[in-house]
């Protein structure tokens, strides 16, 4: 158990930074990021999404249920199901604005446009801080192979680079919604936090029984591809020209399917 949070929380640590440093980029931009970067920044975080969500995420979680005796399908649907409902009750309750809207979803709120800016993109972290702590989890729970933390690290590396853009893709909109660069370098910080948060909580929850790891993995997996559909790649085809959002999505796909197999 200990070595499971030891090793979530330095995978999740290092999405995190690499969401502090693409927020560390306002310092340096004038002016947004031009819609079709935009695009490309969003397609990218959804085919990277795409990617772990079948090799990281249900292919394990299939495997494990076998080997504990299960339909591999039972907790790979069972999951995925749970997992989509489950943001999806997070998507209708809490107040948020995604770059670009006018109006913000959820509960109506007097909050800020900033602040709803920035639930916006908190929401979406959550579910890649689990598929990364689980990952790291189940590597543990497999004896320390290599090749599980290799996998888990792939995992780790291809969320903290869509993570990068996303850190930018948050402080910039702030920027121009008024906010002083220090305080929108802090707000777009401060949404990647939930990662090695929801990271840490899914291992403890998960803790040593075995027979929830599948569960649980599909469950990361179904969070992250309601955020993939409902959000990422509506808003990477925004436009006149959606041509830079698809080539994002696929260029996502690539690095992840290959980090993955490469070190997986």
């Amino acid at each position: 158990m200990r070595n499971s949070l030891l090793w979530a929380s330095i995978g999740t640590g290092f999405t995190f930074l690499m969401t502090t440093a693409g927020s560390a980029l306002v310092f340096f931009f004038k002016q947004g990021i031009k819609p079709a970067f935009q695009r490309v920044f969003l397609g990218f975080a959804a085919g990277v999404m795409i990617a772990a969500s079948v090799w990281s995420l249900l292919i394990p979680a299939i495997e494990e249920g076998e080997a504990l005796g299960m339909p591999g399908w039972l907790p790979a649907a069972g999951g995925l199901v749970l997992g989509a409902l489950f943001l999806l009750g997070l998507d209708s309750l809490m107040p948020h604005l995604h770059p670009g809207a006018k109006n913000p979803e959820g509960k109506i709120t007097s909050l800020k446009r900033s602040s709803l800016l920035f639930l916006a993109v908190t929401l979406h972290n959550i579910p890649e801080g689990m598929a990364v702590g689980l990952a790291f989890a189940l590597a543990s729970q497999q004896g320390g192979e290599t090749g599980g933390f290799m996998a888990a690290m792939a995992l780790a590396i291809g969320i903290g680079i869509q993570n990068f853009p996303e850190g930018t893709a948050i402080t910039l909109p702030l920027r121009q919604e008024g906010m002083s660069r220090g305080k929108a370098f802090l707000y777009g910080a401060l949404s990647g936090i939930v990662e090695p948060l929801f990271g840490i909580l899914v291992v403890m929850a998960a803790g040593p029984a075995t027979l929830v790891m599948p569960w649980l993995l599909s469950f990361a997996a179904g969070a992250m591809l309601y955020v993939v559909v409902e959000e990422l790649i509506p808003e990477a085809h925004l436009g006149d020209h959606s041509n830079a959002g698809t080539l994002g999505v696929i260029g996502g796909f690539l690095v992840m399917m290959i980090l993955d197999v490469m070190l997986g």
